[in-house]
């Protein structure tokens, strides 16, 4: 469906009153998985020789056969030290040396942990109790001789739980390479023992589950997972004996894997921000299982991390923290900056990420992010959302209209019964028919049938006393159940005190159907934030925390608002912060009915004083 025309220059009230552009990007159409263009890295040029030891490895021959054929095999042992510059965070630290694991706001008992195969842990605890994510935030939180205690303690319940490589959720790829990295990464913690039969039980431990990692890495879930295994069998070859055929076995699949991860533009196919946080942790961690054995990297890895870190800026507010977008929080400041300055990627926000699908407006420390690309394949998605067309806003450090976020988090505060509505079209700033998703949300964080293309323009362009960055999008969600586009246009001053909206329903082919429709656009209101209707029901005002005050108008001086019936209320929503606790807030509804040949609801927020 071609979207308005080119010089359209009239939302609301005319506030546009020039076409003078300063740049005007191609209208493009974007479509799930073929407009993803998979980055194409080559493995690191080995010679001859390495690629004879690296083909005989991944068929099965013993790296001592390789390296030391006449040699009885050593004894498993570490051959470096690794520091980290990604620290863990503290509090969750603490906690573990008070007796509990601190996943997304829920305390769970050291001592009455489940760490079996068979247990029935929630997703978040999967990943903290069986990768071992939390040896990075306790070595955060004391000193080393303070920490290895209750390292020990975990460690050995483990153990004791999982003796032996097997089945079940201990032996998932992405678990299984989290806890080898993380082992290796953190070893002073987990190899302190003075009795040295444990300790090299714990090494036997580590080389039985690299070799399992040889064995099943390529049959992680998704590409996500199948990273974090190459990763600890990179590291595995860097840190433990013989180790040179795992190193050119894993840097060979690593690099393959990576280039499957992640599209040309730097996003992760699953155009997550937290699976986009979990790819730079990894290269992070594995650079420095590089150091430690005074080793440089390959590029590609290089390469990779400057790919990674710029489209993480893109969804980042002018507060710092994260956006929350495909299941993600509001991910603090600090845990943002702690990782990016691990990376030690220097990169500014990109403003137009077209494949990763996710466009970004900033002006006087406000922005604007808006979701205007297909939601990721089912194969690729995490915690899918149906979320296009969406956006969020944040002027000066506080959210004003956001996303409610956190499906990624459920199973800790967040109810693991709520993960499907925290993921629907209903739970993110836009508009809505029937109550239908844009896109079927399926169980397990897939995505099913429903946006299959969108068209998407940016421009710069005059407007009164100033510029303003116009984006205009349209996706194809609704056109299969109910004959209709949805057509989304944002205005927002370069200033950021302003920003107007325009939604058009646009019938597909010649001929709109007839009869009404209900819709519904949403407008989730940020934290802390105080809503007051206007008694014509065409307005309300929001009075931020810092006491500046902000007016929303539904409709325009020009009949912007082409329904009468349709009104403005106040809801009830639901927001999830970075640690994944929920807060009450409220939010803005336009709703009613409308004709299904078409329709064109305009609306203003703007700054007031």
């Amino acid at each position: 469906m071609p979207l308005a025309k080119a010089d359209r220059n009239t939302i609301g009230d005319g506030l546009v009153t020039a076409t003078a552009e300063s740049h005007s990007a191609k209208r493009e159409m974007l479509q799930p998985g073929r407009s993803l263009v998979i980055a194409d890295f080559a493995p690191p040029s080995t010679s001859a020789g390495e690629r004879l030891i690296r083909l005989a490895y991944r068929l099965g021959v013993p790296a001592s056969t390789l390296t030391s054929p006449f040699s009885k095999p050593p004894k498993p042992r570490l051959l470096g030290t690794v520091e980290s510059p990604y620290a863990g965070e503290r509090a969750a630290g603490v906690a573990l040396r008070a007796g509990h694991f601190l996943v997304h706001g829920v305390k769970a008992p050291i001592a009455q942990m489940d760490f079996s195969a068979t247990a029935r842990l929630t997703p978040p605890f999967e990943r903290t109790v069986h990768g071992f994510t939390w040896l990075r935030h306790l070595s955060a939180s004391a000193t080393r001789e303070q920490c290895v205690p209750t390292a020990e303690r975990v460690m050995g319940a483990w153990l004791d739980a999982n003796g032996k490589p097997g089945k079940g959720t201990p032996w998932k790829v992405e678990h299984a390479g989290h806890r080898l990295l993380n082992w290796l990464v953190n070893a002073p913690l987990i190899l302190s023992n003075e009795d040295p039969a444990k300790r090299g039980l714990i090494l036997e431990v580590m080389a039985e589950t690299a070799r399992w990692l040889d064995r099943n890495v390529t049959k992680a879930d998704d590409r996500q997972g199948e990273v974090a295994g190459w990763c600890a069998i990179v590291a595995a070859g860097l840190l433990m004996p013989e180790g040179k055929p795992r190193k050119l076995f894993g840097e060979a699949g690593l690099v393959r894997a990576l280039g499957e991860l992640v599209a040309d533009d730097g996003g992760v196919l699953s155009r997550s921000p937290l699976a986009q946080i979990d790819a730079i942790a990894l290269l992070v961690d594995l650079r420095a299982c590089y150091a430690a054995r005074d080793l440089d990297p390959p590029e590609a890895l290089e390469t990779m991390l400057n790919l990674l870190v710029p489209p993480l800026h893109t969804v980042t507010h002018s507060d710092g923290a994260l956006g929350s977008w495909q299941g993600a929080g509001a991910v603090r400041a600090d845990r943002l900056a702690a990782l990016i300055d691990a990376s030690g990627v220097r990169a500014r926000p990109l403003k137009d990420v077209r494949q990763w699908g996710y466009q970004r407006i900033a002006g006087n420390k406000t922005t604007l992010i808006f979701d205007a690309a297909p939601p990721a394949l089912s194969r690729n998605a995490r915690s899918g959302c149906a979320s296009t067309l969406a956006f969020e806003m944040c002027a000066k450090g506080q959210r004003i209209i956001v996303n409610c976020g956190g499906a990624a988090f459920a199973g800790g505060q967040v109810p693991a019964r709520i993960e499907q509505g925290l993921r629907a079209t209903a739970a993110h700033s836009t508009l809505t028919l029937d109550d239908a998703n844009s896109t079927a949300v399926h169980i397990n964080g897939k995505l099913g049938a429903g946006v299959n293309e969108v068209e998407v323009d940016r421009k710069t362009m005059q407007v009164k006393n100033g510029l303003a960055t116009r984006l205009e999008a349209s996706h194809d969600g609704y056109s299969g159940r109910f004959g209709l586009n949805h057509r989304r246009i944002l205005v927002m001053r370069d200033d950021g005190s302003e920003l107007r909206g325009e939604d058009l329903l646009v019938p597909v082919g010649k001929k709109g159907k007839r009869g009404k429709i209900g819709f519904a656009i949403r407008f989730h209101i940020g934290p802390g934030i105080e809503l007051g209707l206007s008694d014509d029901k065409k307005g309300a005002g929001l009075a931020l925390p810092d006491g500046t005050y902000w007016q929303f108008r539904v409709g325009s001086l020009d009949g912007g608002l082409k329904d009468e019936t349709a009104q403005l209320s106040i809801e009830e929503s639901m927001w999830v912060d970075g640690g994944g606790r929920p807060h009450p807030i409220q939010q803005l509804v336009i709703q009613g009915m409308t004709s299904r040949s078409g329709g064109t609801f305009s609306w203003l927020l703007k700054k007031m004083g």
